[in-house]
């Protein structure tokens, strides 16, 4: 089994930042992409970014895109996601997801990543 725990998440005013970690355990592979998907309620998860396994190449969602960065420690299993100049409608849980395929072009689709944390909450308030 493959577990993934979220962590970084909380309340930030308007403007400000916060950094996500997602550590990967169990049977967690070199060569899986990570991604990030955030969810509100009521709402699909929406695509944010995710990395490739091979060359730390990354994609974003259009809404993100300058704003977040994400990052991979391999030595650690860890994947980040730095997001600056946060606004209110970045407010949802946010996930991150694993893509056992490990393709390129990097999936956004969510019904492509089999495991999945539990989520961290993210809100920004105006």
């Amino acid at each position: 089994q493959l577990q993934l725990v979220e962590s970084g998440g909380g309340l930030v005013q308007s403007g400000g930042s916060l950094r996500l970690s997602c550590l990967a355990s169990g049977r967690f592979r070199e060569n899986q992409n990570m991604g990030w998907f955030r969810q509100t309620p009521g709402n699909e998860r929406e695509f944010v970014a995710a990395i490739y396994w091979y060359n730390d190449q990354a994609i974003y969602a259009d809404s993100v895109k300058g704003r977040f960065t994400t990052s991979r420690d391999a030595a650690k299993n860890t994947v980040y996601l730095q997001m600056n100049n946060l606004t209110p409608d970045d407010t949802a849980n946010y996930y991150c997801a694993v893509d056992s395929s490990g393709d390129w072009p990097i999936h956004r689709e969510a019904y492509m990543y089999h495991y999945w944390g539990a989520g961290t909450q993210v809100t920004v308030s105006s």
